[in-house]
């Protein structure tokens, strides 16, 4: 693969991966409408870890809290903010775990891969978002996560394995619903999106173990770093950005995107 099939490869993942845009729809779309070759799951893979570096650096100290709350939970205790987050997150991400392994299992991923698909939820979910914004209340607090809204958004998050839907744009639509305030969803977002990327790249590494080669592994380390620092600085402006101004321009990007997709399917 060449550098530059790379670099575009991974600048779509390391932008959109945490923008409410959908980064699978956009790799999707990429072959589909620039006739360039599928990147493979090798690469997919490889951008993913890359993302992952970058959610675990900018919240860090989320991270840790929750990686020493772990401990704790595995002794059967939640008796700390870390070990009650640490459930939370293995809540969350239970509903699409096991959905995903459903889809994998009989073939139906594949078949929602179309241009068609990815407009409709482009456009849908992109209403949905700016309802949920612009009606959801803002009286909650990332610190104050619950189990039970943990398993809402867990199974918000499960329906992002349609393509064009947007992981992070349908957890920060459910977390705005329940009452967080748009910092603080985007926040549970991106937190939520490590065990779910942890979970996806083991299974797809697991899949692609096999064919890996060393050309293969050097074209992922250099997709895993460009789309580290893509998603870093993307990350990196989105949370700025939502102290002074709301989700309504990614959801005119997703109407644009979306009725342009549908008339090159339909047409």
């Amino acid at each position: 693969m060449t550098f530059f099939h790379l670099t575009i490869i991974a600048l779509i993942q390391g932008i959109t991966e945490f923008l409410p845009i959908s980064s699978s729809g956009h790799l999707i779309l990429l072959p589909n409408l620039s006739g360039m070759a599928d990147q493979g799951q090798v690469i997919d893979v490889a951008v993913h870890i890359g993302t992952l570096g970058a959610v675990v650096v900018y919240f860090w100290p989320d991270v840790r809290d929750a990686l020493l709350g772990t401990g704790r939970l595995l002794r059967g205790r939640v008796d700390t903010p870390g070990a009650l987050l640490a459930l939370c997150l293995v809540i969350a991400t239970v509903p699409v775990v096991v959905v995903g392994f459903i889809l994998n299992a009989t073939g139906y991923d594949d078949l929602l891969r179309s241009t068609a698909v990815i407009g409709w939820t482009m456009i849908i979910f992109g209403i949905v978002l700016y309802w949920a914004d612009h009606t959801g209340a803002e009286h909650k607090r990332a610190e104050g996560w619950s189990l039970r809204d943990a398993w809402i958004m867990g199974l918000w998050q499960a329906v992002a394995l349609i393509p064009g839907t947007s992981r992070s744009g349908i957890t920060i639509t459910a977390a705005r619903r329940l009452g967080y305030a748009r910092h603080d969803a985007a926040r549970l977002s991106m937190l939520m999106s490590i065990p779910t990327i942890i979970a996806s790249g083991t299974l797809l590494g697991i899949e692609v173990a096999a064919d890996a080669n060393v050309q293969a592994a050097r074209d992922g380390a250099i997709g895993a770093a460009l789309s580290f620092v893509a998603a870093l600085l993307a990350l990196t402006f989105m949370m700025r950005l939502l102290r002074s101004v709301s989700f309504t321009p990614y959801v005119i990007y997703r109407l644009i995107l979306g009725a342009a997709l549908l008339w090159i399917a339909y047409t």
